[in-house]
């Protein structure tokens, strides 16, 4: 059974936690492949509201094999955390698996990320602090902690005490911080290990069992395309390896590429992003505002999952979008929180750029360039109706069904969901990528 994949195709925060907890049931393997503690996702089910950062999302179904792979960057302290969380809470965590190929952030990666950031002042580039960058940056450098050395005791002595002599060498003589004590790390990361022993496993073989018996399988990306390494706002994005595109699925949980067979993006009907770089269609007056504090009271106002930090806040950016819907090679379009516009009595699209005089359809990568462009518009009537208990396509306001079809137009890839809400229910689903169509 072809694999189908939940891809961010924004700066993040499109709401891929809320697609992939609907998606999911109608799959047995769920499986994250990418980024670290850093990414987030935000459920609201039956249980209540979540923020998860490292447990896949379909954890809730308490019967769905739930996969973090070897993509993934683990905070321990972030991953324990959820998991007592969701205990505590209810939440049947047994059916969780870790791969012992993923990399564990480890104290100096938590350190260096911050001294680092400190360090480049205003050339920061935003990140939230929590040592995933720099643990990518160790897994390419072949200077890694991997979860299965968490298990064997004597090997991670070994292997910590020759990796924080070098590391504390660079925090103490580079960045002028404190070193780190081996004894502190041995023994808080054998507590790590024993905690999470009975999880961690090969998960590739899993997930390839579960393919080679025909078993649905949703591979969960993190973060977004425009953040991805080579194809994102460098140098403003994020350092995780897999990529943060479809195609890093594959390497990121194990499987081979011709097993992926649909590609899920999911775009909010506006743009935010969280950290410094290019946002060409940024809003600094009242209706970026008005974006921003959308549902603030009941905690679904653009603040970030993970730190908290306000959104940077936009209308739709057409161009970028048309950008990842061909990266990631779309087959379905999942589109969020088209209810936050009902407050607009017009709304936008960026549909090209102008870049000193001349209209282009791609951002330069040049950052100086990009920090000229000016997006052209095409304004659209707004509906100025609620539509949070709308479940029917054809029971929307004529001009929100008239946004959604121009941006399918502009992506060339079908919408086949719309959320109109945080709640599981509140969505329109026009085509049901398992099955039959719905309209």
């Amino acid at each position: 059974m072809p694999a189908t994949v939940v891809i961010g195709a924004q700066w993040g925060d499109e709401g891929k936690g809320r697609v992939v907890d609907f998606f999911a049931r109608n799959c047995t393997v769920i499986a994250r492949y990418s980024a670290g503690s850093n990414a987030g996702h935000t459920i609201v089910n039956e249980r209540g509201r979540f923020a998860l950062h490292l447990v896949p999302a379909g954890i809730f179904y308490g019967n769905k094999s739930c996969i973090i792979g070897n993509g993934v960057a683990i905070l321990p302290t972030t991953l324990i955390g959820e998991i007592t969380m969701l205990e505590e809470r209810g939440v049947d965590t047994s059916q969780l698996m870790i791969s012992d190929r993923a990399h564990v952030v480890m104290p100096w990666h938590v350190a260096i990320d911050k001294l680092d950031e400190a360090a480049r002042g205003a050339n920061a580039i935003g990140t939230t602090g929590t040592g995933t960058g720099p643990a990518f940056i160790d897994k390419t450098a072949r200077l890694g902690v991997r979860t299965g050395d968490l298990l064997a005791a004597d090997e991670f002595d070994e292997k910590v005490r020759f990796i924080l002599e070098y590391k504390n060498r660079v925090i103490t003589k580079m960045y002028d911080g404190d070193p780190l004590r081996f004894e502190d790390i041995r023994d808080e990361y054998r507590e790590y290990g024993e905690r999470l022993r009975h999880y961690i496993t090969d998960t590739a073989t899993v997930v390839q069992d579960a393919h080679a018996r025909g078993e649905q399988i949703l591979l969960e990306g993190a973060q977004g395309s425009l953040l991805d390494l080579d194809h994102g706002t460098y140098p403003y994005v994020t350092s995780s390896v897999p990529s943060s595109v479809a195609a890093g699925a594959c390497v990121g949980v194990g499987l081979g590429p011709t097993a992926i067979r649909r590609v899920v993006g999911v775009y909010k009907a506006y743009q935010t992003r969280v950290g410094n770089g290019p946002m060409p269609t940024e809003l600094f007056d009242a209706d970026g505002s008005a974006l921003r504090d959308h549902g603030i009271a009941q905690g679904t106002g653009e603040y970030g999952t993970t730190t908290g930090r306000p959104r940077r806040c936009g209308w739709f950016d057409g161009v970028l979008a048309r950008q990842t819907a061909r990266l990631n090679g779309l087959t379905s379009v999942a589109l969020t929180r088209l209810d936050v516009l009902a407050q607009f009595d017009r709304v936008k699209i960026c549909v090209a750029y102008e870049l000193d005089g001349e209209r282009i359809h791609a951002l330069p990568p040049s950052l100086a360039a990009s920090a000229r462009v000016q997006p052209v518009y095409e304004e659209l009537p707004g509906w100025k109706t609620e539509i949070t208990d709308v479940r029917k396509l054809g029971d929307l306001p004529t001009e929100a069904r008239q946004y959604v079809r121009r941006i399918e137009e502009i992506l060339g890839v079908p919408v086949d969901m719309i959320s109109v809400g945080p709640e599981r229910d509140q969505a329109i689903v026009t085509r049901d990528i398992f099955g039959s169509a719905l309209l």
